[in-house]
């Protein structure tokens, strides 16, 4: 089953690091076990989109930010068309990732599944395509924002291989 998914490119991904998962709180303990893994398809959103990414937000991830209204999913996809990317599963949005790359860091925001498709590959499929967007460009290493709050999010991006530094801290100043 795990043949069949594919990455942004259309190439054949095969079994990955544990499902990372945006949302707080561990899925069902049992879920993995019992459900095989989604087909997913990763393409990048449309502006005709915009309403449902929100909505989707708004169910499946953790937090609001102040880019979270249509204007600025608009203004992403205008500047960036390749960057919001979804996951399909059966016809439905199963989860988003922004894969932003500035021309010096590959910046990763909003890694989101439904509820319903934790754990079965949907933000692997996400980060598959991000990390492969990001070595296309020249990018040299991905990095994340993860709300501190969020442990069930720094488990699973740990299992996907990224590390906490903690030397780090977010400065912001809305404008």
């Amino acid at each position: 089953m795990h043949s069949a998914r594919r990455t942004a490119s259309g190439l054949p991904q095969g079994p990955g690091p544990a499902e990372p998962a945006a949302a707080a709180g561990p899925p069902d303990p049992g879920l993995a076990a019992r459900t095989p893994p989604a087909e997913v398809r990763v393409r990048p959103a449309r502006a005709d989109e915009a309403a449902q990414i929100l909505a989707f937000w708004r169910r499946a991830a953790e937090g609001v930010s102040i880019s979270d209204d249509e204007d600025g999913v608009l203004r992403l996809i205008t500047r960036d068309p390749q960057a919001l990317l979804l996951a399909e599963s059966e016809g439905e949005l199963a989860g988003t990732v922004i894969a932003g790359f500035d021309g010096w860091r590959c910046h990763l925001y909003r890694l989101a599944a439904a509820p319903e498709l934790r754990r079965r590959g949907v933000s692997s499929a996400l980060l598959a395509a991000a990390e492969e967007r990001f070595a296309a460009l020249g990018g040299r290493r991905g990095d994340a924002m993860v709300l501190d709050r969020n442990e069930g999010a720094h488990r699973a991006w740990h299992s996907a291989g990224y590390r906490r530094e903690p030397q780090w801290s977010r400065w912001v100043k809305p404008l």
